[in-house]
């Protein structure tokens, strides 16, 4: 069993460092050879490289000190990890952060950006950069920085998402950019950032909940056990009656993260082959209804 464990740790910390690689990709390919910058933390740590390097004439040399910067400037952020959220998710983000900062000391900037639209290079860089965030945080980990502060309110707080944090923090680092390095910087790291925000909320399937409607005719109990049991989640069920075969059939009901419904379903699977499921996107929750992250 802990053999089994230390498996499935370690595959999450392969994704969740493939999220990381995507993410400097899209940040040193296509953000930084623009004169973009990042939100949150990442983007305090360019700022702070930019008035360094070109200003201050430190650390001119070929490595990309933005990463040690943004690893220096997340220390206190992994206390509260380390406290706030989970042992195990602090271990994940440590890792994440580590390997996001090597990735960004050795990918290469390009001397001349890859496409010379800053526009296309904003949107390209926040698709890349936004999946590997979303990536990392499916799998357990972050990116570090306000993903930290994200995650620890959406745990507190329903209404919270990871990415509507992280663009709140981003409307003051970028408003820093437009007084430093001009209005059109501010406005396409905007437009990277916004697009960025989109893709990590879209990935980190977490942050979207469903309502789950299972029939069966054979075991309505073993998967009102499985849902409780696996995934600590309440669940209704009832009896009901097929409107075509008039036969009798039963109803389970429960609310589930996206994310716990997609681990569901093999265990329904094994349950009864034959249930029929009904999952609906896009509703509300009012009451008591813990986020599991």
């Amino acid at each position: 069993m802990e053999d089994l464990k230390s498996k499935k740790f370690w595959q999450h910390i392969g994704v969740a460092t493939l999220g990381m690689l995507l993410f400097a990709m899209g940040i040193n390919l296509f953000i930084v050879p623009a004169d973009l910058y990042n939100g949150g933390i990442l983007g305090i740590s360019q700022i702070l490289r930019t008035i360094f390097v070109h200003y201050l004439h430190l650390f001119s040399g070929k490595t990309d000190i933005a990463g040690v910067i943004n690893l220096v400037l997340n220390v206190p952020l992994f206390i509260l990890a380390y406290v706030s959220i989970s042992k195990s998710f602090f271990t994940r983000t440590l890792i994440c952060v580590i390997s996001q900062t090597i990735f960004f000391s050795f990918i290469p900037i390009p001397a001349t950006p890859i496409v010379s639209d800053s526009l296309t290079a904003s949107m390209i860089g926040g698709i890349m950069a936004g999946a590997g965030i979303g990536i990392a945080l499916r799998s357990g980990g972050s990116s570090g920085g306000m993903d930290i502060v994200g995650m620890y309110f959406t745990k507190k707080y329903k209404d919270f998402s990871v990415g509507k944090v992280s663009l709140a923090v981003n409307c003051v680092v970028y408003g820093i950019c437009a007084m430093l390095f001009g209005l059109p910087t501010a406005i396409y790291s905007i437009i990277y950032s916004a697009v960025s925000t989109l893709m990590t909320d879209k990935a980190h399937i977490q942050n979207i909940n469903v309502e789950v409607m299972i029939f069966t005719k054979e075991a309505p109990e073993q998967i009102v056990d499985c849902i409780v049991h696996e995934f600590h989640r309440d669940a209704t069920w009832w009896e009901a009656k097929g409107g075509y075969t008039e036969d009798k059939t039963y109803m389970v009901m429960t609310i589930l993260s996206k994310y716990e419904c997609e681990h569901l379903r093999p265990k329904l699977k094994k349950i009864d082959e034959h249930a029929f499921v009904v999952v609906k996107e896009g509703m509300r929750i009012a009451g008591k209804y813990e986020k599991h992250l």
